[in-house]
């Protein structure tokens, strides 16, 4: 069975592929696509807007699509950044100047009510309209300073209690493991297989 990812995003396409690598399903990505035109993501939540690339891509190719979105909900912001975590801080894009408007955000925040966490939606699109979702999040708490050098977005600000360290000082193999955008990478394994599967029979 092929499906296709719709991102242009290498870590992700790789990390899916290697989810898959036993399950027989072959994993195609945007940059297997020609004149793909982005999808304006104006949804409010992040299952919006996961779902308007995943049924752009459905439409596009006729396969199974998957298509995630993510950010950062921070509690003492009323869940912002939220959808918009990419461009925080404005266009174009820019994980310092998103960090640093973060920091001065939450200046005057004591450390115990810094709580926030990371938030994927991954949405499974077929082409007979069915839809599915999954979710991840990992919980963490915004420092006062970066640390780590191995991450991105806001990846040095956001400390894992868990590893007592930022997500930009896991290791690769740590940070797949619990990552938000993992999780509901990992729990969409089943139902993948189901559409393989109904698949299967219908030939």
């Amino acid at each position: 069975m092929k499906i296709i990812l719709a991102t242009q995003n290498r870590g992700k396409i790789r990390e899916l592929q290697e989810l898959l690598a036993d399950e027989n399903i072959e994993v195609l990505s945007l940059l297997d696509i020609s004149n793909w035109e982005d999808v304006e993501e104006n949804g409010e939540t992040f299952a919006d807007n996961a779902a308007l690339k995943a049924r752009a891509a459905v439409q596009k190719t006729g396969l199974i699509a998957l298509a995630d979105d993510s950010g950062l909900v921070v509690d003492a912001l009323n869940g912002a950044p939220g959808v918009y975590s990419a461009r925080y801080a404005g266009e174009p894009k820019d994980d310092e100047r998103n960090n640093d408007k973060l920091l001065h955000q939450l200046e005057s925040i004591p450390d115990d009510k810094r709580t926030a966490r990371f938030r994927c939606a991954l949405v499974i699109a077929t082409p007979d309209g069915k839809e599915y979702l999954t979710e991840g999040t990992v919980e963490g708490l915004i420092l006062r300073q970066r640390r780590g050098l191995d991450g991105f977005g806001y990846d040095p600000l956001f400390f894992v209690q868990d590893f007592a360290r930022t997500m930009a000082e896991l290791n690769v193999a740590q940070k797949n493991k619990l990552s938000h955008r993992a999780q509901a990478f990992r729990k969409a394994i089943p139902i993948l297989q189901a559409l393989k599967e109904s698949q299967t029979l219908d030939t």
